[in-house]
């Protein structure tokens, strides 16, 4: 008499035949435990089956093998071995061609998402708008005669750099003086021993003193002049 499908027995021996494959205890259990089936519970269920020749089984040592008895499935002849391997080429190649299809679905949605909306665009639009009217504001100052910065501040700005360049100059001084002591008598190649120091000119990462110089000299000769 066949196990009822919802006993332990039945559920071990759909669980079998459906995996088809070499299973141990420990196998079946792990697998079946949404069923809340203890591991005793499928190991006596298994070896119920297997005493009844539902399943087969084999002994290595301690361990039991259980396998779906093969008898009860149909083994398909060579034409239809032919035949499913060209359905399962076929199936594969329509597999793909929907994953493409998805794959260009997927990137149109992107590239929707990615767009704005109509009020993202006049919110854009008005924030834009704004700005210029901002910037034509300045403009038409400029044009004007206006002074946006005032004399003061600029003064200020103007002592702040010149200390600046005063402290820049004092300190590239201090650095020469001490290189050309350090340097005077000796043989080595100064530019490599100025690479291996790691010491960088100001030329060598593209700054130039003299630039930066000629910014304050007109101004101090305008407030000279003043």
């Amino acid at each position: 008499m066949a196990p009822k499908s919802d006993s332990a027995e039945g559920i071990v021996l759909n669980f079998v035949n459906e995996q088809n494959r070499p299973l141990n205890s420990q196998n079946v259990a792990d697998f079946l435990q949404k069923f809340n089936l203890k591991k005793a519970s499928v190991q006596k269920a298994l070896d119920s089956l297997a005493d009844s020749g539902r399943i087969s089984f084999k002994e290595y040592g301690k361990q039991k093998i259980y396998l779906a008895r093969q008898d009860q499935f149909d083994i398909p002849n060579s034409d239809e071995l032919s035949r499913m391997k060209e359905e399962n080429t076929k199936l594969q190649k329509q597999l793909e061609e929907q994953k493409r299809a998805i794959s260009e679905v997927e990137g149109e949605i992107r590239t929707l998402q990615s767009n704005l909306t109509l009020e993202q665009i006049r919110a854009k639009e008005a924030k834009l708008k704004m700005e210029v009217e901002e910037m034509e504001d300045k403009l038409n100052n400029l044009r004007g005669g206006v002074t946006l910065v005032k004399f003061e501040d600029r003064k200020v700005v103007q002592e702040i750099c010149s200390d600046r360049i005063s402290q820049w100059r004092r300190r590239k001084r201090i650095f020469k003086d001490l290189w050309d002591a350090i340097t005077e008598n000796s043989p080595r190649d100064l530019k490599q021993f100025k690479e291996e120091l790691g010491i960088e000119y100001d030329e060598d990462v593209g700054v130039s003193f003299q630039s930066f110089s000629d910014l304050i000299q007109p101004s101090k000769k305008r407030a000279r002049c003043q």
